[in-house]
């Protein structure tokens, strides 16, 4: 036979707070209600499943097979509804922030400055979402709005109202072995190039001053996102090019070395902060601006 869905949620409290504490007396003190309360919901939700969720004794209760089965699922079901209320809505005493950056800078960058934000301003706390192409940050979708967002790109593919943020510069790294082998320019033609497709800067600009180098001859491999070539190059499958400051830590974090057989460039595309919906920042958001500002050296 089909159930319909469970009337009270209700009954779920009172189901868990009795089988927690194997009596309906004491989960009536905990949950606030009359032991006569209690016992009614449980007889509610045991109607409802058809199947007893209880051994009844003068002083206390024990759980059936069902119940026991049952117990589990609620108890995870509740918890995860409370942890999700509290990342979503804080406490009655912090304000959260929403921010949307590019996924490189939320990697590898943004972390310490953010868990160093929290610290110095207990009563704010950030949220991240990762965005990756300019389409990301143009479409907002509901729940996810937010209240700052740093995105990566070239002035004119910004509002008027964007403001500049961090420069980057172009560096070639490899895994340890890899990057010992590189005497010369032309020993990367060993190895496979990773270029991101997304980036209007890249190796092309990195190579343009070796006038040895046939770009014809090497071995170009294309990827989407700058963690993805790092991350292939750390495996010690070719070589990619880093982007400080914003990819320092991530480039740390896999043990990348850099080649300083090729000079570092300065890229043609940067960082920007965007107004969701070109209003005016809440002053937490215009607080979490101003830190970033002064600490992105």
């Amino acid at each position: 036979m089909a159930h319909t869905r469970i009337p009270s949620l209700n009954w779920l409290r009172v189901f868990e707070a009795a089988a927690r504490v194997q009596s309906f007396a004491r989960a009536a003190e905990i949950l606030n209600m009359s032991a006569p309360a209690v016992s009614q919901q449980i007889r509610a939700l045991e109607a409802h499943l058809g199947r007893h969720l209880f051994h009844r004794a003068p002083q206390r209760v024990t759980l059936t097979a069902a119940g026991a089965a049952f117990l589990p699922v609620v108890q995870h079901s509740l918890a995860s509804v409370e942890t999700t209320a509290a990342a979503l809505f804080g406490g009655a005493e912090q304000t959260t922030i929403t921010l949307q950056a590019v996924t490189l800078l939320a990697i590898s960058w943004l972390p310490a400055k953010l868990a160093a934000f929290e610290a110095a301003h207990p009563r704010l706390r950030v949220d991240v979402i990762c965005g990756e192409s300019l389409a990301d940050f143009r479409t907002i979708l509901p729940g996810r709005e937010p209240d700052l967002q740093i995105a990566f790109g070239s002035v004119t593919d910004f509002a008027d109202t964007a403001e500049p943020f961090i420069r980057e510069t172009l560096k070639v790294v490899a895994a340890p072995d890899i990057a010992g082998s590189i005497k010369t320019p032309g020993d990367l033609a060993r190895h496979s190039l990773f270029e991101v497709s997304a980036h209007r800067s890249g190796w092309h600009q990195v190579l343009a001053s070796c006038a040895d180098i046939d770009l014809r001859a090497m071995g170009f491999r294309m990827t989407d996102t700058t963690p993805y070539a790092l991350s292939l190059a750390a495996q010690g499958l070719g070589v990619a090019l880093a982007r400080a400051p914003a990819s320092d830590k991530i480039v740390r974090v896999l043990g990348l070395h850099y080649c300083d057989v090729l000079q570092d460039v300065p890229g043609i595309q940067r960082y920007f902060f965007l107004q969701p919906g070109g209003g005016a920042l809440s002053r937490p958001a215009a607080l979490l601006k101003e830190w970033l500002l002064a600490g992105w050296d």
